[in-house]
């Protein structure tokens, strides 16, 4: 009997913990959702990497990523709440949090954990397509990139500093897979993109036709930099791409991760930690993931710092 009644409590007091342990990690872990960009740029597979080194690496946290338009609809997915991570131009991060551009009023819920890579501008054409300048586009079938993204919104700023507009071309908005597919095709003369280096939708294009990378430079180049600050100047080297001979001059930005003001600082400072001391892991599963580097993951941050990514960086001795 005595025994019996042992047997009892002993059971009550292990499944008590059990419950116990459960319920503990059960309010521990948080589900987060990671805004990327459209499935064949840069930011969807380096999004993805990411989230699965921070799924190994932290405790407490399952992400997952969600396809998106890129910089501008993450931005205000962020200042909505339908989001708790995104990656977004700094450019467009900028206007966000300041209320220019295209964003009427400033989000102000916006707060960076660091860069990941350079956003290189990428003007692509067919190399036999006749298009060498940003001039030459008058008139032609040219996409702009994803309505909301970075891309578009660079785009309209490299026209018009050409002294061109939209109403100087036959433009459309089409993701960078279709652009890629109609280009491909003949049925587009010209695409935007702002990617990392190479581009996988640019290697597609070139496994089809050799292509031309208009560069940017000279008078309009000069306006640009004056009126936007945030673009510098980049060279793409000969035979990055199939058809590419000379190196290419253009601009660039950074692809920088944000994060909702609201996140707690323990959680922020466990997902900077592990995304820049983990970098290896990053890039097996995408091989961008190579380009993050504690070293320059404040290069171009005007947004300011979540305070767990700031703890980070202190400890590294940074800013």
């Amino acid at each position: 009997m005595k025994n019996m009644r042992f047997q009892k409590v002993f059971l009550v007091i292990f499944f008590t913990l059990i419950v116990s342990a459960y319920g503990c990690s059960a309010e521990k872990n948080q589900e987060l959702l990671l805004a990327t960009g459209g499935t064949a740029g840069t930011y969807f597979p380096l999004g993805g990497a990411i989230a699965n080194t921070w799924n190994q690496k932290v405790d407490g946290v399952n992400v997952t990523t969600q396809a998106t338009g890129a910089s501008v609809e993450n931005m205000r997915l962020l200042s909505t709440k339908e989001t708790e991570l995104a990656i977004s131009i700094n450019s467009i991060a900028d206007d966000a949090y300041q209320g220019k551009g295209v964003f009427e009023a400033p989000i102000t819920n916006i707060r960076a954990i660091g860069v990941l890579y350079p956003e290189v501008v990428q003007i692509v054409t067919q190399k036999n397509s006749g298009i060498k300048e940003i001039e030459d586009m008058n008139g032609k079938r040219v996409s702009l990139g994803p309505a909301g993204s970075g891309t578009a919104v660079a785009a309209e700023h490299i026209l018009t500093s050409y002294g061109m507009a939209k109403g100087d071309i036959v433009h459309f908005q089409d993701t960078f897979a279709e652009a890629a597919d109609k280009l491909k095709d003949g049925n587009l003369d010209v695409g935007f993109s702002v990617l990392s280096v190479p581009a996988g939708s640019i290697e597609d294009i070139s496994t089809a036709t050799d292509v031309h990378l208009v560069s940017i430079t000279g008078a309009g180049l000069d306006v640009l930099k004056a009126e936007y600050p945030f673009y510098t100047e980049y060279t793409i080297p000969a035979n990055t791409y199939k058809g590419q001979t000379e190196d290419v001059q253009t601009i660039t930005m950074q692809a920088v991760l944000y994060v909702r003001k609201d996140i707690d600082e323990e959680t922020v400072y466990e997902l900077t930690k592990a995304l820049y001391e983990n970098r290896g892991e990053i890039a097996q599963g995408y091989a961008i993931g190579e380009q993050i580097s504690l070293e320059r993951a404040l290069d171009g941050v005007t947004v300011p710092l979540h305070p767990g990514a700031e703890k980070y960086f202190k400890e590294k001795g940074m800013r």
